[in-house]
Formats: structure tokens, sequence, C-alpha cells
């Protein structure tokens, strides 16, 4: 009968899924992102520059790319800090920290989303920082002036790096971001997400950890990958199991 055909179909889907599901729990731990300078698959370097040093025993970034992150309008993007006058050196150390978290973690899997962009094909959002570290970064940087926002977009690229758009204003973090929330949140089109989460809870991603300690972000990762991520329904790993299929 029809029905029945219906019904076996129903649970070979609803056990195909399952198993897709389970799969991709375990494809989104240990994983770089399909964007502009990662590697394909995260492993070893020899050293790592600065503040990318933690990450030395498995990263997807290059040794090049660790130096890169640490200078004003590297060759990665091109991006100019000091856009509305000399960024403080304290607040200078949370950019450089993002940028090594971004380019060298392979533990952002949970929070990988395809991107519709030029230059990456993939993205992370809404990834939990610990509040700790989003305060630190709002305090040390509340005082630095910026003209914008969002940092992903809107700038005047004319001279071949970012300057403020016509009509903008420079005006200090606090007055941009009012909270620290607004910073991590705002600053790069929701990659980051406020949490209420310590560091050491094994329920938020820290900017900065201790090597010696081991990576606090492997148990982390570990723990949304089980339990679900606050991304979109259907998370990127999904879609790269299913079958084709499925998905027409």
């Amino acid at each position: 009968c029809e029905w029945r055909e219906m019904a076996v179909l129903g649970v070979v889907l609803g056990l195909l899924v399952a198993c897709i599901a389970a799969a991709a729990k375990e494809l989104v731990l240990n994983v770089c992102m399909d964007a502009k300078h990662h590697k394909t698959q995260p492993g070893p370097e020899g050293a790592l520059h600065g503040q990318c040093a933690p990450w030395k025993d498995n990263a997807c970034c290059t040794a090049q790319t660790s130096t890169e992150a640490h200078k004003d309008q590297s060759y990665l993007y091109s991006f100019n800090w000091h856009h509305c006058g000399v960024m403080p050196e304290k607040c200078r150390q949370h950019f450089i920290q993002d940028k090594c978290l971004y380019e060298c973690s392979p533990n952002l899997g949970p929070w990988i989303q395809q991107a519709d962009s030029s230059w990456r094909r993939q993205r992370i959002l809404h990834v939990p920082l610990c509040k700790e570290d989003c305060e630190q970064w709002w305090e040390d940087c509340k005082d630095a002036r910026t003209c914008k926002e969002n940092w992903h977009k809107g700038w005047n690229w004319t001279t071949g790096t970012n300057r403020c758009p016509r009509g903008s204003r420079c005006r200090p973090f606090w007055s941009v971001f009012p909270r620290p929330a607004d910073l991590c949140e705002k600053i790069w089109s929701n990659s980051y997400k406020y949490t209420q989460e310590h560091r050491g809870s094994g329920r938020c991603i820290q900017m900065w950890f201790d090597p010696a300690h081991g990576n606090p972000n492997v148990a982390v990762a570990k723990f949304y990958a089980q339990n679900g991520a606050d991304t979109s329904p259907v998370p990127w790993a999904v879609l790269v199991l299913l079958p084709p299929a499925l998905l027409a």
C-alpha cells in the first residue's frame, strides 16, 4: 500500500537524518574555515608569532599569517586600525588577539556558516565569547576612536585601505559601543556573541588562554557540537553530508 511505503520511507529518512546529524557533530570539531588565509586542515606549526603562539600545536594559520596579524594594514585585509587616530596599544592587543583567534583556531566549527562574499566562502556567527574577554576588550578600548559600528562593511576603500565614509565622524568607542555586548557583537556583524559564561566554564570561547594548560576551546567546541550552537537551523556540516537528492 502506498501509505506503508510512505511510512517506511519516513523511517528511513529519519534514520538517515539522525546518522547525518551524529556525523555532523564530529565534522565540526577540529576544522578550518574555507576563508581567505586559512589552511585547509589544522595542524602543528613550528612557531607562530606573538599573540598567536598559543595555537602553534594545532593551528589553522601559517606562521606568515600569524606575523601579518600583528601588523597595521597588513596584506591580510589591508585594514587600518588607526582610521580615527592612533589606536591605544592596550586596545590594539585585543584586535590582534581577535585576529589570531579568527585565523588560527580550529575550534570554531560549531559556528561556521556559509558566507555570500567574494573573499571567503565561510564565516563564523554567534561564537559565544567569555564574559571577561568581552568586557576587558571594551574596557581597554572604550577611549579609542572610530567612525563606524560595523567594521565589516561600509568603508571608503578608494585608497586601497579603509577610510571613514563621507559624512561620518570619529567618536570614542564608548559612544559607538555603549556596552561590552555592543562592541563584541556589532563590530564584526555578529561573528561573536556576548555571554554571561565565565572563563574556564567550558561554555564560552576564550580569546586568551595559556597553552601550558591546554586549549580550553577544544572542550567548548565539543560541548556546542553535541548540544547545538546558536546559528542557523541547518549547519554547514549537515549540508555537506546530505545526499544531493535531498538538497534538490
